[in-house]
């Protein structure tokens, strides 16, 4: 199990964010990704559709042999405690948990701003989270076309710029004013720097993708899984749909070029 490959999955591209940060932080393992690039997004989807869409793809990742498993989608982690029961033994992991005790080592006593897609908010993960390890009051905003700007890699620039101050200024004109603010959707870390710069150099932000490979690693050393020696084998991914368009738009999340021939197609309603 040592050599197995780390399985991530996500409803698209955006967790190819939590795929590089698991890749800096760990260059000794080698990872297996999933995106449900036919069914996304799933934060438009009922909580049941979601579910069974997440143990279709987190079944389809045990079965290639997968040592660990990251739900690298927030909108998939609500569904975390019914994957980590039907993958046992196999360890599971997702997004929220991590981000969520991140932001409260920041700021124990809030309070703390969650920017989210409409279908994270609504369903308040990351408010549970934070309040079964604290008392922080958290305030949320859904952040919608972050997701677009993100996957057309638009970044930086006035528009870029004008929808973050649409989004975030009711936030930071609250009183009392945020101290942390959560990039609650695994989209939002390629527009850390814009945020950064509309929020003020006074908030501090939680990228749930380095706070989940931290995560990890320490979950590989508790379970004895983490890889001595670097692996000479490229990382593989799989899409449900248009392989070709997964390696062009991936390329913005996971910060490098991606063969598409390392893109495999597959169906996980078969």
């Amino acid at each position: 199990m040592i050599d197995s490959p780390i399985g991530i999955f996500d409803s698209g591209m955006g967790g190819l964010t939590v795929m590089r940060a698991l890749a800096q932080r760990l260059p000794n393992e080698r990872f297996l990704y999933l995106g449900d690039t036919a069914r996304l997004p799933y934060g438009t989807k009922s909580g049941e559709t979601v579910k069974r869409y997440a143990l279709q793809a987190a079944h389809a990742l045990m079965e290639r042999g997968v040592k660990l498993l990251v739900v690298a989608c927030n909108t998939a982690s609500v569904s975390l405690p019914a994957l980590q029961e039907a993958l046992a033994p196999l360890p599971v992991i997702g997004v929220i948990e991590p981000g969520a005790r991140a932001a409260l080592a920041v700021s124990p006593s809030g309070p703390i701003a969650v920017i989210a897609t409409e279908g994270t908010v609504k369903g308040g993960a990351y408010v549970r989270a934070i309040h079964e390890h604290g008392q922080a009051p958290v305030v949320q905003q859904a952040c919608p076309l972050f997701v677009a700007m993100a996957e057309e890699g638009l970044t930086e620039g006035p528009i870029a710029e004008a929808v973050a101050h649409h989004y975030l200024d009711p936030l930071m004109v609250m009183v009392p004013r945020p101290r942390v603010l959560v990039l609650g959707c695994t989209h939002f870390p390629v527009l850390k720097n814009i945020i950064a710069r509309v929020a003020g150099a006074d908030i501090a932000l939680v990228d749930s993708a380095a706070t989940t490979a931290e995560a990890v690693a320490l979950l590989l050393d508790e379970r004895g899984l983490a890889r001595s020696g670097k692996s000479r084998e490229p990382h593989h991914f799989l899409a449900t749909d248009a392989p070709d368009h997964f390696a062009r738009v991936g390329e913005i999340f996971f910060g490098s070029p991606i063969d598409p021939g390392s893109v495999e197609l597959i169906d996980l309603q078969n």
